[in-house]
């Protein structure tokens, strides 16, 4: 196994200019992968940083993915292995070329000192990086404090210069498979009465009618309360807000003008289309099940 030695990092910079107006998007998965890295940290380190990876377009900044990078903080200067995280990028960066760095995260509910000496490198990788902190010890609070910074360049001309970390607006954004996987890990709070949690500690997926179900229920209970606020805008019982009647009038244009039997029509096709795709899921299950059989057979 290869080692690499520590890269050391000087201290004395000077910060780059940076925008105010970016909006940081973090995705569940990262907030994911930065609690597994402090949790995997080892006994005698107590912040744990690492490298941010998305996009950047119009001033907003999403954060679709992390790695972390080991390294050493000590009184003068901080130590990080740089060849590891270039490393880990590159391979990264095979896979999805879309990801670049965008910025850094570190555990903590506070900018330390050694910050701004981790932030010039980069700065060097990156335009404008971003600074983002987890407060992994949910000390007195039962929520994590989610905090990004910019660094902004400080000082007069020709004389002392300087950086402060100015914080941003930062967001907490999902795609909707990100939303599934959230909803089933937020039904491990609160169990329904006689279920209890599996012998790993979390709970089952549920069968494909059941979610619909589920989805039905829910869908119903959204109705009803759109249903109570327009009979309460209608008698005069609440204010109407503008913007919720023009996202009504948007849902109501986005759905299709059809007949009963042409949705009949619609719904069979997109139905036989799913069995049929469930049906080769399965063969490809079967045969890839059978082929590995076949394989320890011969290699025996």
């Amino acid at each position: 196994m290869r080692t690499r030695k520590p890269t050391s990092l000087l201290t004395n910079f000077d910060a780059p200019k940076m925008a105010l107006n970016l909006i940081v998007k973090v995705h569940p998965v990262v907030l994911f992968q930065i609690v597994d890295a402090y949790e995997r940290r080892n006994a005698d380190t107590h912040r744990v940083i690492g490298t941010l990876l998305g996009t950047v377009e119009k001033g907003i900044v999403e954060v679709t993915n992390c790695f972390c990078v080991p390294h050493k903080e000590y009184a003068d200067q901080v130590e990080a292995e740089l060849n590891y995280a270039m490393d880990l990028y590159d391979l990264n960066h095979r896979v999805n070329a879309q990801e670049s760095i965008v910025g850094w995260w570190a555990t903590g509910k506070e900018v330390t000192n050694h910050s701004s000496v981790i932030h010039e490198y980069y700065a060097r990788e990156c335009n404008n990086p971003v600074h983002l902190t987890l407060d992994t010890t949910m000390a007195n609070t039962t929520r994590m404090g989610i905090k990004a910074y910019v660094c902004v360049q400080l000082g007069v001309p020709n004389g002392k210069q300087g950086c402060m970390f100015t914080p941003v607006r930062v967001q907490v954004t999902s795609y909707e498979p990100e939303i599934v996987g959230l909803q089933l890990c937020a039904k491990t709070q609160t169990l329904p009465p006689g279920q209890a949690l599996s012998k790993q500690g979390g709970v089952e997926p549920m069968l494909d009618l059941a979610q619909i179900a589920e989805a039905s229920t829910k869908l119903l209970t959204l109705v009803d309360q759109v249903l109570n606020y327009v009979d309460d805008v209608l008698a005069g019982k609440q204010i109407a807000d503008n913007q919720v009647g023009r996202a009504l009038l948007d849902m109501v244009h986005s759905v299709p003008k059809m007949s009963a039997d042409q949705f009949d029509q619609m719904f069979n096709s997109n139905v036989k289309d799913l069995l049929m795709v469930v049906a080769l899921s399965q063969l490809i299950k079967t045969q890839l099940q059978l082929n590995e059989k076949l394989t320890l057979l011969t290699t025996l």
